[in-house]
């Protein structure tokens, strides 16, 4: 595995876990669970997007290895049909979710060839992009997300 994939793969298997022991050390999740934020998500609403968004990715990267450079539409979680369901979890079962989530897609990105890193998939915005980009681009995502609830539980912004 060349040092670049293998660099996304740790990325990939700490960021959200280093982020969340981290952040949410000495939090209560019933605070996270209630919190409200006018017009904007909630840090439980956050972290539910992103524990979606795994799903959303999965089936992208299945997609990009049996198709040749699939296009694929912007995701937006208000028209997603599954989205009320994750967003609606109790924190905590919501958290369970996102790990197991983390886990499926650490296995299923370990079990890739260099060849399938290379593999595209069309983004509306940005084009076609190889699954190396769009990793990438997921974590960058998921990065974001992770200030934003940071931004939140931390009561700022």
């Amino acid at each position: 595995m060349t040092n670049s994939n293998a660099s996304r793969l740790q990325r990939c298997e700490t960021q959200l876990q280093d982020f969340l022991a981290e952040a949410l050390r000495g939090e209560s999740l019933d605070s996270i669970a209630n919190q409200t934020v006018a017009g904007k998500w909630s840090a439980h609403e956050n972290l539910a997007h992103l524990a979606r968004y795994h799903q959303v990715f999965l089936q992208r990267i299945e997609k990009m290895l049996t198709e040749k450079s699939p296009a694929f539409p912007r995701y937006r979680a208000e028209e997603d049909p599954e989205w009320q369901s994750w967003s609606s979890l109790p924190t905590q079962q919501m958290l369970a979710r996102l790990s197991s989530m983390r886990t499926k897609l650490m296995a299923r990105l370990r079990s890739l060839s260099e060849e399938d890193f290379e593999r595209t998939g069309v983004h509306p915005k940005f084009g076609e992009m190889s699954l190396a980009l769009w990793l990438e681009f997921f974590l960058v995502h998921e990065a974001h997300h992770l200030y934003v609830v940071l931004q939140l539980v931390r009561k700022i912004g």
